[in-house]
């Protein structure tokens, strides 16, 4: 009995995608076709985008993504180039790097604001430039020390203070164990303040 998965049932399912009419047409067709394609390959792209985003929760967000864009782009596939499972490990693959682009964008935004907040309350209401001039001194060493702690400890040392969350709150926002949570913030703190020292 031959696999669902093979070739020319998934070539078959993208086609009736890509042969929907926007205007009135057969939709149900095209959204009954997607279904069955993401019941039948989900799992092995979901295993494609775990490996490159490297957390569940971002994975699922990036299947979702994927799979938008198999509607959108149906049309555009060509059996005769790549077989489906290959087109479509590209697209999740794409989409994945995509999503790790866009959360580094963010938490350099976050930095910057961190940056902003400690500049602003050192500087107080002062307008004397030599303390403007040791607020950006300031902030500048934040920003170095920040860099210097491991990715996940900067995430969570950033939304601790710019976001105002408690520990119970970081915990369940990003998926950690409390007691991971508080060890993170307690030892970013003893860097931060380390390295800061060396600043001074």
């Amino acid at each position: 009995m031959p696999s669902p998965l093979q070739d020319p049932h998934l070539i078959a399912l993208i086609d009736r995608i890509a042969a929907r009419d926007p205007q009135g047409g057969r939709p149900a067709d095209g959204e009954a076709a997607l279904r069955e394609l993401y019941d039948l390959t989900s799992s092995r792209l979901y295993g494609v985008a775990l490996r490159v985003v490297v957390n569940r929760e971002w994975a699922e967000d990036v299947l979702q993504e994927t799979y938008l864009n198999i509607w959108r782009i149906a049309g555009d596939y060509r059996a005769s180039l790549s077989p489906p499972l290959a087109w479509m490990g590209v697209i999740v693959r794409s989409r994945a790097l995509d999503f790790l682009r866009r959360r580094t964008s963010e938490r350099a935004d976050s930095a910057l604001e961190l940056n902003g907040a400690i500049s602003e309350t050192v500087a107080g209401d002062s307008p004397d430039p030599l303390d403007t001039s040791q607020a950006s001194e300031q902030a500048w060493a934040l920003h170095e020390c920040m860099r210097k702690l491991e990715a996940r400890q900067r995430e969570v040392v950033s939304l601790a203070y710019l976001r105002d969350l408690s520990h119970s709150e970081l915990a369940e926002q990003l998926k950690l164990p409390l007691g991971t949570v508080k060890t993170w913030i307690r030892r970013g703190i003893e860097q931060l303040r380390g390295c800061m020292a060396r600043f001074a």
